[in-house]
Formats: C-alpha cells, sequence, structure tokens
C-alpha cells in the first residue's frame, strides 16, 4: 500500500433468504443508519470487517474461514439469526440474551467465538454458498474486500433489527427492492444490486442455489456489469444516477471528483473534472459501454467554474461532439480566468432537464461560487450538490467568488425543497439531505460566533491570518491557509451584519 491509499480491510456479508408466504424467495435488507462514515443510509445486506478473534474460529468446508466466520458473527449480532450447527439447543431468551451482551460489550468481553465454543455449536461452511466477492473502489475513505455468502433462515428464527448502527430491516422480495431503487427511495452499492438483479432472475426463484456461479462472477451477468480484479467499476446508485470518480487536482483531502451520468436512453455529464488522459479515458470507456445498452451522451454540465469540475470538458466535447452548459455567472468567469471552456448552453434557475422518469431542474445556488449551479429531481428529491456539501474534507468559501452569507442563503433554500439523497463531487454520497444540511447550516453559525470571539480576544485590530488560530482550535495548522479564506467570508458577512468592521489596511476589530 502505497501513501495516500486506504487499508482495504476484509468483510463479509449474509443475503439471508426464505421462502415467502407467497412462495417467492425474499432477502431480509438493513438500513445501515445515517450517522455512520461509511454507507450510511443505505440498504444493505448483514455484515461487517473480519477481526482477529474470527480468524481463530474452526470453519469446515469454508474457502474462506475468517470470512465465513465473521458473516456468522455479524449476521447475529445485527440480525440474531445462529445460523451454525446446533443453534436449536439455544433458547429464543438465551440467543437474546448473548447477542445484547455482544453488542454491549464491543470486543471488551469474550465475544461470539467463546458462545460458539461453550455451547458446542459449530459454523459449517457448507451453510453459506459463496455469493461473490466485491473490492471497494480506492478513491473511497473506507475501503473493503468484501465476501457475500447466501444463507437460509433457520427453521425456528426469526430476524430483527435493534436500532442503533442500523435504522431499521425487512424482508422483501428481489423484484420490490429492485423497485425501490428504480424510484430512488433506496440507495444500493453495487454489489447488493447485482445481487438482487441475480436473485430476481426466474431460475432463483425456483432456488437461490440456481444463480450462485452468476452471484460469483458478475462478469457473466446478462446486464454486463463490468469489473476488473473484483474492483466495482460502474455504480449506479439510483436508476439514473451514475457516478465515474475521476482522479482531479482537487484539494486535499479529496483526491477525485466524482463526475454524475445522468438520465436514462439520453445522459447528462456533470463535472467531468480531471485534466489527465487515462482518467478522461477511464470516463469515455463508461460512456462507450452507456452506449452500448442504448444510453447515450447528449451534453456536458458544469455545477462551477473550478479546475477539478471543468479540466476535462473540452476533451470530452471534442471527442463526442457535446455541448456544454454551465450558468451565467459560471460562463462569465471561466471567460473572465481565460479557461479555454467553450459555454454553449446557458442554463437558468429552475430550468428543466427531464431525463426519462427523472424530473431534474437546474438550482443556481450561489456561496461557494457566484455562479455553483446544483440538480434538483422533483421525483426522487435527490441532489446533485456540485460543491455547496462535500463527502469528504469541507466546503470552503473563497472571497470574492465565494460569499458566506449566499451560502447560508442556498442551504436555506435547498432545505426547504426537502431534499433526500445528496450526491456532492467529493467523497461518498450523503443520505438524509435536510438533516445534513442543517447541519451545515450550524456548523457555519457556530464557527462564525467562533470568529466572533476570536475578534472580540484580540482586543485590538488584526488581520484575518492573526484571528485564524482563535477560531480554528480544531484544524490542523497546515490548513489555517485554507481556514483563512473561509475566515475572511465570515468576517465579510459580519461586516455586512453590522457586527465587525475593518480599516484600510485590512485590519478587523468588533463595529
Amino acid at each position: 500500500m502505497t501513501e495516500g491509499q486506504t487499508k482495504v480491510r476484509l468483510s463479509g456479508s449474509a443475503v439471508l433468504w426464505r421462502r415467502g408466504a407467497a412462495g417467492c424467495v425474499e432477502v431480509f435488507w438493513v438500513r445501515r443508519g445515517e450517522q455512520l462514515r461509511f454507507a450510511g443510509g443505505f440498504y444493505a445486506f448483514a455484515g461487517g470487517r473480519v477481526d482477529e478473534a474470527d480468524a481463530a474460529l474452526p470453519v469446515p468446508h469454508a474457502s474462506d474461514p475468517a470470512c465465513v466466520a465473521a458473516t456468522a458473527r455479524e449476521l447475529f449480532e445485527e440480525t440474531g439469526v445462529l445460523a451454525v450447527d446446533g443453534a436449536e439447543r439455544i433458547s429464543a431468551e438465551e440467543r437474546a440474551a448473548t447477542r445484547r451482551g455482544l453488542l454491549e460489550d464491543r470486543g471488551r468481553g469474550p465475544g461470539f467465538g467463546a458462545f460458539v465454543q461453550r455451547h458446542g455449536l459449530r459454523i459449517e461452511g457448507a451453510r453459506f454458498p459463496f455469493a461473490g466477492r466485491w473490492i471497494t473502489p480506492p478513491q473511497m475513505p473506507v475501503r473493503f474486500d468484501a465476501r457475500f455468502y447466501l444463507v437460509e433462515l433457520p427453521e425456528g428464527q426469526a430476524a430483527e433489527v435493534w436500532p442503533g448502527e442500523l435504522s431499521d430491516g425487512e424482508w422483501i422480495t428481489p423484484a420490490a427492492a429492485l423497485q425501490r431503487w428504480e424510484a430512488g427511495s433506496a440507495l444500493l452499492h453495487p454489489p447488493a444490486w447485482h445481487i438482487l438483479r441475480c436473485l430476481a432472475l426466474p431460475e432463483a426463484q425456483a432456488h437461490p442455489d440456481n444463480v450462485q456461479p452468476l452471484l460469483a462472477d458478475p462478469s457473466r451477468a446478462p446486464w454486463k456489469l463490468p469489473i476488473e480484479s473484483y474492483v466495482v467499476q460502474r455504480i449506479e446508485f439510483q436508476r439514473g444516477v451514475m457516478v465515474v470518480p475521476l482522479r482531479s487536482e482537487t484539494l486535499p483531502p479529496a483526491t477525485h471528483t466524482n463526475c454524475f451520468l445522468l438520465g436514462e436512453d439520453d445522459l447528462w455529464v456533470v463535472d467531468p473534472g480531471s485534466p489527465w488522459q487515462e482518467e478522461q479515458a477511464l470516463l469515455e470507456r463508461s460512456l462507450e459501454s452507456l452506449a452500448a445498452e442504448g444510453r447515450t451522451a447528449r451534453g456536458i454540465l458544469l455545477t462551477h467554474e473550478h479546475v477539478d469540475h471543468v479540466a476535462g470538458a473540452m476533451a470530452l466535447s471534442a471527442k463526442l461532439g457535446l455541448p456544454v452548459a454551465a450558468s451565467a455567472l459560471t460562463a462569465a468567469r471561466l471567460g473572465e480566468l481565460q479557461s479555454g471552456v467553450r459555454i454553449d448552453k446557458v442554463l437558468t434557475d429552475g430550468e428543466p432537464l427531464e431525463l426519462g422518469a427523472a424530473r431534474w431542474r437546474c438550482l443556481v445556488l450561489p456561496g461557494h461560487t457566484r455562479g455553483h449551479t446544483c440538480l434538483f429531481d422533483d421525483v426522487s428529491r435527490a441532489v446533485i450538490a456540485g460543491d455547496l456539501v462535500a463527502g469528504v474534507g469541507t466546503v470552503i468559501i473563497d472571497p470574492p467568488d465565494g460569499d458566506m452569507a449566499d451560502y447560508l442563503a442556498s442551504l436555506h433554500r435547498l432545505i426547504d425543497l426537502g431534499p433526500g439523497t445528496l450526491y456532492p463531487a467529493h467523497g461518498p454520497v450523503i443520505a438524509g439531505g435536510v438533516a445534513r444540511l442543517s447541519q451545515y447550516v450550524a456548523h457555519r453559525l457556530e464557527r462564525e460566533e467562533k470568529v466572533f470571539g476570536s475578534l472580540r480576544a484580540a482586543g485590538a485590530p488584526a488581520t484575518a491570518a492573526e484571528l485564524v488560530p482563535g477560531a480554528y482550535q480544531d484544524v490542523n495548522p497546515a490548513l489555517y491557509p485554507f481556514a483563512e479564506r473561509s475566515l475572511l467570508a465570515h468576517l465579510l458577512k459580519l461586516e455586512r451584519d453590522g457586527r465587525a468592521r475593518r480599516d484600510g489596511s485590512q485590519r478587523w476589530a468588533l463595529a
């Protein structure tokens, strides 16, 4: 692992299934809490990372014993299902008490292995047919080398989620789960999407093991999900919202810009921001794959003028003959910067982009830049957020193009629309849009008061740089130059509000 790469953690997940009342195969999926760093708000299957104790457990007839042991443990902790030989000897009351103890101990007590050994139970690998291996893409802040297993619900047991890391769980047919993904009401990562697609096939309804080869090797899927060395290549979180993360010249801790491909038959390419040919080629290959399915790019849309959002726009435009669209203020700023980016279509606030079942419309939401634009889907209430929010790091408001008062007003405007999923340009997807945007507002106002407090503590007029240590005590000093720009934005807002003033030498004091 080279410097800057994210460690890949081994994990296991259980695709728990049963035969429902109507005779259909149902799976038990869980919804991860929105507060979680990894996949918060997403639907998934019970599972988690492998720990040292898992590796010590004997698991006969398993090619990856530690992963199977971790899957059995996580399945028990997250759903209460004990998929081991001899489980029928353990009463429902003792299972519940043991599960509660494991969740409370969190590795401090004797653990799942001691429970298994004490009761003479056995984790049998044959109970866990292999259902695929997937590796999280390298640009994500948390990465897993995940193994999936089909697990039939043991007779006499029931699955139940206790709220905590998971917010809820339910039995559902694969077809119904995919319908919710299509509508944008259930976020899925590619492994869960692929598994549900396989289990929705008629042969899987006869018995899930019938599609085990397809589960284990997604390259054989009829929908041609492209993979390379187990690493996910296509990411479609909801129907018509695909992301191709591209390495870009962005600010740390981010390393990539999320280029979004929006639409079904007709696609808009949002923020192709990499200047490097190998990254541009990756995007072109993704578009070629989609074109083979009848999904064709029709235009390029830029959320704003920063280089990590526009660097690849002209190359893609020339390659595919695509027009480039942006807001009027973004177009003007690109001209001022002599960026070489040509804007063919000016977007107006509220302008619709009808792409299949989705109803996207442009929202000019200034603050990060004067012409910053987001896209809002009136059907799923999803938001292509650009740099209004960040899934990793923070949004810098850099005057004069950045304006803190405008930024807060834009956050409030979006909150009033009741957004659901936020798709930021940097970092992972954010579920629970209203709550997250409200946190952003609260954080900025709290920081404003810290800036005001630093101004008051200075006692005498001070420069923005002199005020940074007092207002950003929680920030690494190496980041003070970036913090200074946002602090200046706060000072300008305080000046506008009549709470601060500056002299001719750009020193600041209380008004």
